[in-house]
């Protein structure tokens, strides 16, 4: 078979968009804690960064609506252009389609707010007059309710969308625990933001492996009963 999506992501043939990871786009989010979203949206920037997965920042009205990308996001990407729009789909603007094209990769993994606007029209415009492949990183996304969220990812995986997990972007794009020049950088990510699965990773490296804390603390006390 040669269809392309039948391709894992890799760090070669994929690329990144994040559209309006802004505040006021994220008080509007009821599909999924918004603190976790956030989470999950770091996390992703983390892992493009670790596999130097060419990534863009698109914004609309910032100064008058939206307010700033989140600084955390930011921070991953300190040198980033940040392209601003006044349209609600980011085909629109030539200066994001002129990013995607420059990074000749067809596989765009895409991470925005909210689900039912700004992420329908830009995946159903790029894959149709752009010819694009679209991953849709659903708990790096929301939407304005559980249904404007569900019944959105539900029209683009009719029309051809992939959808993802970030986790699961980016442990394709590890694919193999012996790639050693990303292990430490990606079990880090997981440590931090995986929750659980971070958890055991960290026990597992203490307790099973006896290797050392992640951080250093004070001096452990104890135990003392008290006397009755």
């Amino acid at each position: 078979m040669t269809d392309s999506k039948l391709e894992v992501l890799t760090p070669q043939n994929a690329q990144l968009i994040f559209i309006d990871q802004q505040p006021q786009m994220a008080f509007g989010v009821q599909s999924i804690d918004r603190q976790q979203l956030k989470n999950n949206v770091v996390a992703l920037a983390k892992a493009a960064k670790v596999f130097n997965i060419p990534t863009t920042i698109t914004t609309v009205e910032t100064e008058s609506f939206s307010g700033n990308t989140y600084p955390e996001l930011l921070a991953v990407f300190p040198d980033n252009k940040i392209l601003e729009r006044t349209s609600m789909n980011s085909w629109d603007d030539q200066n994001v389609r002129d990013a995607l094209a420059a990074n000749k990769r067809k596989k765009v993994v895409v991470s925005g707010l909210w689900t039912e606007v700004c992420n329908t029209t830009f995946a159903l415009c790029a894959m149709k007059d752009g010819d694009y492949e679209i991953y849709m990183v659903a708990d790096a996304s929301g939407g304005t309710s559980v249904d404007a969220h569900k019944y959105a990812m539900d029209r683009m995986v009719q029309a051809g969308v992939i959808p993802m997990t970030w986790q699961q972007v980016m442990l394709e794009w590890q694919r193999d625990w012996a790639r050693k020049e990303t292990y430490d950088a990606v079990t880090s990510i997981v440590k931090e933001h995986s929750g659980a699965y971070g958890m055991g990773v960290d026990y597992a490296v203490t307790h099973v492996h006896k290797g050392p804390e992640r951080v250093k603390h004070g001096q452990r006390i104890g135990p003392n009963p008290a006397k009755s």
